[in-house]
């Protein structure tokens, strides 16, 4: 059978081992080629909207608190509005009265989150200059306005008078990200939180670009009291609540704070996710304050670093997958994204660094990918090859079994127990002699001969290995496993004799008494053998080899010899004897074997015995071989008689027989 170096080789690629001639540089090229294809990703901006997403994720999992909250929050509530009585903006004279009552309870730093940059009347403006000092923080704002020479910043302080009294301007300008998310640390060096730890003595730490917020809670975390209760903290608020503390006094209107409706002064933060809430944004600027205070800002990896990280992840994945994919890479893919996933919540709750696991995941995965795709499509190749060089000797349902488990071929040599057939065509040479002058005709006719031969070897699921001139070759029980393979090598030898019955019968009727009348003689034999590809690294046959397949040939010798048309091996008698009627026709010596070997052939299926006929010749057949080799020759003769008598089908054997016998006694 013709298969080629492709198939043996998409077989042992099939296998998953790094031996399938896949050097492991072209495996690891691959995982390099991945990685490239992604790299400039890192670089397009709307990939970092993914990485800040999973920020979010992350950041919120467990995340560090600061030991002591560095700001309370007094907070422009609902509450508070009604308390007062009054609509927003509040007289600023009422600001004032907050300033002092915060001072008298020992307030070190008073932060107005809101922006005074237009006076009000005189007498609240006066009123609330005499309460500023050099420990109150007004917020100023810097204005960015696009214009088609530049961009135009603008900073928006508090009104002179405010400035003149003391107090000092911070930036409360915050930059949000592209889907209107805050995570991003002030990069001013005069905002809000800076100038709190200033008026506090604390060192202000420089800030690295890109530094990222670590948000500890969501909305009200912070220790908050309504703005009434900071107007008379004696009977609202315990004895030293506001002690050395930094105050930092804004809006926080919960009424109107959904994601959905938004507010004034507030954002969203990595919680919004969770709560579906905003957080006003004198709470996001006491987080600042204690990201200074502590160090808990968040550093975003450098570019560079996530270069590596990527390279690694795909070549990571690369190794795992190395040996092919199969159920185990489901436990690798788990592991890479575990590994990524949590190492990347490691290092941002541990050392405040934030590597995206996102892009590093991604080129795992898409080298898993990769490797799953080459080998899906080298499976699919395998199908088609193993279907192709199948498909014309065996059976279409093998060869679909094949081509859904194609690791059932396997290509290199091994043993198995196999039955082989030769079936030959009779006379042939004196046919061909004869249409010498007609070749196309012969061809013709003699593949209308090979054509139901060869359906009766696939119709019981053998293997054709070749065709020998007008001689076919087949096998049992390779390449897939076949139990009662004996049974269906004679069957199928059955079903030969019946199609050249019927392709005789054809001839005739189309032309006339001097048609050609084919027949054939089978010789099968049972036994073990080697199977798989024979032949040159330029040609591979997959074939069968053995003194098995040897004696099988010399059977299909010895039909016409002994006048019969089907010639049994011993292993195969023995396993057909329940099927079907079997006599021993002689003894014949093997090369090889010091005993000589029992040779047989069929009188009829195992139905036909109660046929009294059958029955009798079963019996007698048995006592004629004895008395032959007792050497008893008038009875031998005698039970000659009597069994061709009961098989006219056998009188050639027969006649030989009684030929023999005489020719012994002689």
């Amino acid at each position: 059978m013709a298969t080629n170096t492709n198939l043996q080789n998409g077989n042992r690629q099939a296998s998953g081992s790094e031996g399938n001639g896949q050097p492991l540089w072209r495996h690891f090229l691959m995982a390099g080629l991945v990685a490239a294809l992604l790299l400039p990703v890192l670089y397009f901006p709307p990939f970092r909207l993914i990485e800040a997403r999973l920020y979010d994720i992350l950041s919120v999992v467990a995340p560090p608190f600061p030991t002591d909250p560095g700001a309370v929050v007094v907070a422009i509530d609902e509450p508070s509005i009604s308390e007062i009585g009054q609509r927003w903006p509040w007289p600023r004279d009422l600001h004032a009265r907050l300033i002092e009552s915060l001072r008298a309870a020992g307030a070190k730093v008073i932060a107005f989150d809101i922006i005074f940059a237009e006076p009000s009347t005189e007498e609240a403006d006066r009123r609330f200059a005499g309460a500023l000092g050099p420990d109150v923080i007004l917020a100023a704002d810097d204005v960015t306005i696009p214009l088609p020479q530049g961009v135009q910043t603008t900073r928006i302080n508090p009104i002179d008078p405010f400035l003149d009294a003391g107090a000092v301007p911070g930036v409360a300008a915050v930059d949000l990200d592209g889907d209107a998310y805050l995570r991003r640390m002030p990069q001013t060096p005069d905002n809000f939180a800076n100038e709190g730890l200033r008026l506090r003595g604390e060192p202000v730490p420089e800030l690295p670009e890109g530094a990222l917020i670590q948000y500890f809670g969501p909305a009200r975390t912070y220790p908050t009291v309504s703005y009434y209760q900071a107007l008379d903290p004696e009977n609202f608020l315990p004895p030293g609540f506001f002690k050395d503390r930094t105050v930092m006094v804004g809006l926080s209107l919960k009424a109107a704070t959904s994601a959905d409706a938004g507010a004034p002064d507030t954002f969203a933060t990595p919680y919004t996710l969770t709560t579906g809430n905003l957080t006003a944004g004198v709470e996001v600027q006491a987080t600042i304050l204690d990201n200074l205070r502590h160090n808990l800002f968040v550093i975003p990896a450098p570019r560079l670093a996530m270069v590596a990280l990527v390279i690694a992840a795909a070549f990571l994945a690369a190794a795992l997958c190395v040996h092919g994919v199969s159920w185990r890479t489901g436990f690798a893919v788990v592991f890479v994204l575990a590994f990524f996933i949590v190492g990347a919540w490691a290092l941002l709750r541990f050392e405040r660094i934030w590597a995206p696991p996102a892009l590093p995941v991604a080129a795992a995965l898409a080298v898993f990918g990769t490797r799953f795709g080459l080998d899906y499509a080298r499976e699919r190749h395998l199908r088609r090859a193993v279907s192709e060089a199948f498909s014309r000797y065996l059976s279409p349902e093998l060869v679909a079994q094949l081509a859904r488990d194609p690791g059932a071929l396997k290509l290199g040599g091994e043993r198995r127990n196999l039955s082989i057939l030769f079936c030959d065509v009779r006379g042939f040479t004196t046919l061909s002699e004869r249409m010498k002058d007609e070749p196309e005709k012969l061809t013709a006719l003699i593949n209308r001969l090979l054509d139901p031969l060869s359906e009766s070897v696939l119709t019981e699921g053998g293997t054709i290995d070749k065709y020998i001139g007008d001689c076919v070759m087949a096998f049992w029980n390779a390449p897939l496993p076949s139990p009662d393979h004996p049974l269906r090598a004679v069957a199928a030898a059955m079903h030969m004799l019946d199609a050249v019955n019927a392709l005789n019968a054809d001839l005739r009727r189309e032309q006339g008494e001097d048609a050609p009348t084919f027949a054939i003689g089978v010789g099968i034999n049972t036994g073990d053998c080697v199977v798989g590809n024979v032949g040159s690294r330029w040609r591979y046959d997959y074939s069968v080899l053995g003194d098995t397949v040897n004696l099988a040939s010399r059977l299909e010798g010895l039909s016409k010899e002994f006048g019969v048309s089907i010639v049994l091996g011993p292993a195969t008698a023995d396993a057909v004897r329940e099927h079907y009627v079997v006599i021993e026709l002689d003894r014949i010596a093997v090369k090889g074997r010091a005993a000589e070997t029992a040779i047989f052939t069929i009188v009829a299926p195992a139905a036909r015995r109660q046929d009294p006929a059958v029955a009798e010749l079963e019996g007698l057949h048995p006592q004629l071989m004895d008395t032959v080799r007792a050497g008893r020759r008038e009875e031998a003769l005698e039970l000659v008689h009597r069994c061709q008598a009961l098989a006219p089908s056998l009188a050639r054997y027969y006649a030989r027989l009684a030929l023999k016998v005489a020719k012994t006694a002689e």
